[in-house]
Protein backbone atom coordinates (compact mmCIF):
# COMPACT_ATOMS: atom_id res chain seq x y z
CA UNK A 1 0.00 0.00 0.00
CA UNK A 2 1.19 3.22 -0.74
CA UNK A 3 -0.16 4.95 2.07
CA UNK A 4 1.88 6.78 4.64
CA UNK A 5 1.05 7.97 8.00
CA UNK A 6 2.31 11.25 9.34
CA UNK A 7 1.37 12.28 13.03
CA UNK A 8 2.16 15.98 14.03
CA UNK A 9 0.65 18.18 16.71
CA UNK A 10 -0.12 21.55 15.52
CA UNK A 11 -0.64 24.96 17.79
CA UNK A 12 -3.86 26.84 16.61
CA UNK A 13 -3.61 29.72 18.96
CA UNK A 14 -4.36 28.80 22.56
CA UNK A 15 -5.16 25.13 21.64
CA UNK A 16 -3.46 22.30 20.73
CA UNK A 17 -4.60 20.36 17.76
CA UNK A 18 -3.43 16.51 17.24
CA UNK A 19 -3.09 16.16 13.19
CA UNK A 20 -3.19 12.78 11.87
CA UNK A 21 -2.73 12.43 7.85
CA UNK A 22 -3.09 9.93 5.23
CA UNK A 23 -1.56 10.61 1.76
CA UNK A 24 -1.92 8.90 -1.23
CA UNK A 25 -4.96 6.69 -0.24
CA UNK A 26 -6.92 5.24 -3.34
CA UNK A 27 -10.47 6.07 -3.32
CA UNK A 28 -11.88 9.48 -4.66
CA UNK A 29 -12.02 12.16 -3.16
CA UNK A 30 -15.38 12.93 -3.53
CA UNK A 31 -16.29 9.44 -2.03
CA UNK A 32 -14.21 10.52 1.45
CA UNK A 33 -16.13 13.72 1.31
CA UNK A 34 -19.49 12.10 2.23
CA UNK A 35 -18.01 10.60 5.09
CA UNK A 36 -16.20 13.40 6.80
CA UNK A 37 -19.15 15.94 6.65
CA UNK A 38 -20.58 13.34 9.05
CA UNK A 39 -17.99 13.49 11.69
CA UNK A 40 -16.59 16.93 11.51
CA UNK A 41 -17.25 18.88 14.97
CA UNK A 42 -18.45 15.84 16.79
CA UNK A 43 -16.60 14.50 19.23
CA UNK A 44 -14.00 11.49 18.96
CA UNK A 45 -16.83 8.70 20.88
CA UNK A 46 -19.46 10.20 18.54
CA UNK A 47 -17.26 10.02 15.53
CA UNK A 48 -16.35 6.65 15.92
CA UNK A 49 -19.67 5.43 16.55
CA UNK A 50 -21.01 7.27 13.44
CA UNK A 51 -18.19 5.71 11.30
CA UNK A 52 -19.53 1.96 12.62
CA UNK A 53 -22.34 1.89 11.28
CA UNK A 54 -21.47 3.01 7.72
CA UNK A 55 -20.48 0.41 5.32
CA UNK A 56 -18.07 2.25 3.08
CA UNK A 57 -14.43 1.23 2.31
CA UNK A 58 -13.66 5.57 3.09
CA UNK A 59 -15.36 4.60 6.33
CA UNK A 60 -12.59 2.55 7.38
CA UNK A 61 -9.97 4.64 6.62
CA UNK A 62 -11.28 7.48 8.54
CA UNK A 63 -11.73 5.52 11.50
CA UNK A 64 -8.30 4.43 11.78
CA UNK A 65 -7.18 7.83 11.23
CA UNK A 66 -9.10 9.39 14.22
CA UNK A 67 -7.64 6.47 16.33
CA UNK A 68 -4.05 7.22 14.92
CA UNK A 69 -4.87 10.84 15.77
CA UNK A 70 -5.84 9.80 19.42
CA UNK A 71 -2.87 7.50 19.79
CA UNK A 72 -1.08 10.69 18.61
CA UNK A 73 -2.65 12.95 21.87
CA UNK A 74 -1.81 9.89 24.10
CA UNK A 75 1.62 10.24 23.29
CA UNK A 76 1.88 13.48 23.76
CA UNK A 77 0.51 13.45 26.91
CA UNK A 78 -3.14 14.55 26.38
CA UNK A 79 -4.67 14.02 29.89
CA UNK A 80 -8.10 13.21 28.58
CA UNK A 81 -7.98 11.68 25.11
CA UNK A 82 -11.53 10.46 24.83
CA UNK A 83 -12.90 14.04 25.46
CA UNK A 84 -11.48 15.72 22.17
CA UNK A 85 -13.17 16.77 19.69
CA UNK A 86 -12.75 16.44 15.97
CA UNK A 87 -12.37 20.16 14.61
CA UNK A 88 -10.42 19.32 10.83
CA UNK A 89 -11.29 16.86 8.86
CA UNK A 90 -9.88 17.43 4.83
CA UNK A 91 -9.81 15.00 1.96
CA UNK A 92 -7.82 16.84 -0.44
CA UNK A 93 -7.28 15.84 -4.02
CA UNK A 94 -3.93 13.36 -4.98
CA UNK A 95 -2.53 12.86 -7.98
CA UNK A 96 -4.60 10.96 -10.90
CA UNK A 97 -3.49 7.94 -13.24
CA UNK A 98 -4.89 7.96 -16.53
CA UNK A 99 -5.24 5.20 -17.98
CA UNK A 100 -7.08 4.38 -21.50
CA UNK A 101 -9.72 2.35 -22.16
CA UNK A 102 -10.24 0.92 -25.65
CA UNK A 103 -13.66 1.66 -27.58
CA UNK A 104 -14.96 0.89 -30.93
CA UNK A 105 -14.31 2.93 -34.31
CA UNK A 106 -10.41 3.58 -32.63
CA UNK A 107 -11.74 5.40 -30.36
CA UNK A 108 -10.23 6.09 -26.41
CA UNK A 109 -11.66 6.39 -23.23
CA UNK A 110 -10.17 7.79 -20.43
CA UNK A 111 -10.19 6.21 -17.15
CA UNK A 112 -9.29 8.43 -14.16
CA UNK A 113 -7.69 6.54 -11.22
CA UNK A 114 -8.21 9.24 -8.28
CA UNK A 115 -6.01 9.25 -5.25
CA UNK A 116 -6.99 11.55 -1.82
CA UNK A 117 -4.83 13.19 1.08
CA UNK A 118 -6.43 12.42 3.99
CA UNK A 119 -6.52 15.07 7.17
CA UNK A 120 -8.17 14.09 10.36
CA UNK A 121 -7.20 17.27 13.53
CA UNK A 122 -8.45 16.76 16.95
CA UNK A 123 -8.63 19.73 19.56
CA UNK A 124 -9.55 19.69 22.98
CA UNK A 125 -12.91 19.93 23.64
CA UNK A 126 -14.67 23.77 24.89
CA UNK A 127 -16.53 23.82 27.73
Amino acid sequence: MLAAYRLTKLRFGDMMAYVSKLQYARIAPTKVHHVLDLVRGKTVEAGLDALRFIPNRSARMVEKLIKSAMANAEDRNERNAGSLRISTAIAGSGPTLKRIQPHARGIGFMIKKRYTHITIGLEPKIV
